[in-house]
């Protein structure tokens, strides 16, 4: 059944306001950071063998600081509501497009004969940016669109309660679309071999699922000392 919420919380003064709003700017950055550091590094796959369990995994190193952006948009959902969530997912959507085009516009102009990286070897790492990032921002704003919206629909159904529930399965179907969708597009613009595809869909999938989990008590220590500092009830959120 669905619970309404308490009504958002207006910061007291402007002291709070200042406080909270910039705690929305830190975590947006860090968003945007996160997203761009991905669309910048993943071209490298990097390989780790488990001790005692002979499997190797292998995965990009963009999936590294990826599964950060849903522990974003989960604590500024919660805190800040959905449509900061969405601002947030869109500017980084900006921002992407922003550095890509900063990177192809790098790729037009030649390099100096003393430039210490050449235009071969600045193509080899970026020059596949355009489809590659293209198709990491089809799987974004799919997987990241989804997240917020599910994210709500269980902070509305539980009134709030159980954060463990709506940061875990909001994040787990959202990571699971967003690595599908990914490793699709970028075996169809031939990026990576369809054979594998499997492999790297079990690897992404596992360590996002892991990730999910070992992030839930830091969204738990976050939201409460922000209670605290606002005098929040569960599920209840500030309004900018």
């Amino acid at each position: 059944m669905k619970t309404e919420l308490a009504p958002p919380l207006r910061p007291a003064s402007e002291r709070d306001r200042e406080w909270a709003l910039g705690l929305y700017l830190v975590l947006a950055a860090l968003f945007v950071a996160s997203l761009v550091t991905c669309n910048l590094i993943f071209r490298k796959f990097f390989f780790w063998t488990m001790p005692g369990m002979g499997y190797t995994f292998e995965a990009s190193v963009g999936l590294l600081p990826y599964p950060l952006t849903f522990l974003v948009t989960d604590l500024i959902s919660e805190i800040f509501g959905k449509k900061r969530a969405d601002d947030v997912v869109k500017g980084g959507l900006v921002a992407s497009v922003f550095t890509l085009g900063i990177i192809t516009l790098a790729g037009s102009v030649p390099s100096t004969a003393w430039s210490p990286v050449s235009n071969g070897e600045f193509d080899h790492v970026f020059g596949q940016t355009v489809l590659a990032v293209g198709a990491s921002m089809a799987a974004y704003l799919i997987a990241q669109f989804l997240d917020v919206r599910i994210f709500h629909f269980w902070k509305h159904r539980t009134g709030g309660r159980m954060l463990w529930l709506r940061n875990n399965f909001s994040t787990i179907p959202s990571q699971f679309a967003d690595t599908v969708v990914v490793l699709v597009l970028l075996c169809l613009v031939g990026e990576i071999e369809w054979g594998l595809f499997w492999a790297l869909l079990v690897n992404g999938f596992g360590f996002k699922v892991l990730v999910a989990a070992l992030d839930t008590p830091i969204v738990y220590a976050v939201m409460a000392l922000i209670r605290r500092r606002f005098g929040l009830a569960p599920g209840q959120e500030i309004a900018l």
